[in-house]
């Protein structure tokens, strides 16, 4: 599994932690081992650029999800697709500023964005009740599956 994680940004923000979690998430959604990933941490000005650019909305967004190759959750009886999962562009001072409004701080709120945006690139989506509801219930349970394994004896 390739995942390439670049800090365009002026966050101080641990990359092999954060490479770490995208490997747990894409290992926990059953994503073909040599899936490529890029994860770019990025400026206001850049995320507000290809906020309007791609998706038609003015101003900064925490996360971006660009799907490459359209790969999906792989299933317990079959091996998944190879190819390339795509890229997400993360704005870090968001993450700062949602992180205090949410009570648990920056590193927890990239690490929420992050498991966000594999999932947007597995074809997740919340635009529906019943998509929110499955999305963000998937999201909450890797991030405690994530945690409690951060937190197991070594």
């Amino acid at each position: 599994m390739s995942i390439e994680i670049l800090n365009e940004s002026e966050a101080d923000l641990d990359v092999d932690h954060l490479a770490k979690l995208a490997r747990f998430v894409m290992d926990r959604m059953r994503v073909h081992p040599m899936a490529e990933l890029c994860i770019k941490l990025v400026d206001e000005a850049t995320i507000a650029e290809l906020n309007e650019q791609w998706m038609g909305k003015e101003g900064p967004t925490d996360v971006l999800a660009f799907p490459m190759d359209e790969l999906r959750p792989g299933l317990l009886d079959e091996e998944p697709e190879e190819g390339v999962l795509g890229d997400l562009m993360i704005a870090p001072t968001i993450a700062v500023k949602q992180g205090e409004a949410a009570g648990h701080g920056t590193v927890a709120e990239v690490e929420l964005l992050t498991t966000h945006g594999i999932l947007h690139l597995l074809g997740y989506d919340h635009a529906e009740p019943e998509e929110h509801r499955e999305m963000f219930g998937l999201q909450a349970e890797i991030l405690q599956e994530w945690g409690s394994q951060a937190k197991a004896p070594q």
